[in-house]
């Protein structure tokens, strides 16, 4: 990784599914598909705030074309 890991912050799939509004197993298919990146610790994922961004954003391009600006 070419960015330093001090500065990256890391959620929960609870934390994740808190911010999208979804359900943890919906995460947890984000994470199993490969559609949001993700770090197994032990048995738990972490999700770096960048890569939930990314999806969101990604999403919202993908969907409406343009960004909502609201």
């Amino acid at each position: 990784m070419a960015h330093d890991l001090r500065d990256v912050r890391f959620l929960t799939v609870a934390e994740v599914a808190d911010m999208m509004r979804v359900s943890r197993m919906t995460v947890y298919r984000l994470v199993h598909s490969g559609e949001l990146p993700a770090i197994r610790f032990g048995r738990s994922f972490r999700v770096p705030e960048s890569a939930v961004d990314q999806l969101l954003q990604a999403a919202t391009f993908r969907e409406g074309g343009v960004a909502d600006s609201a």
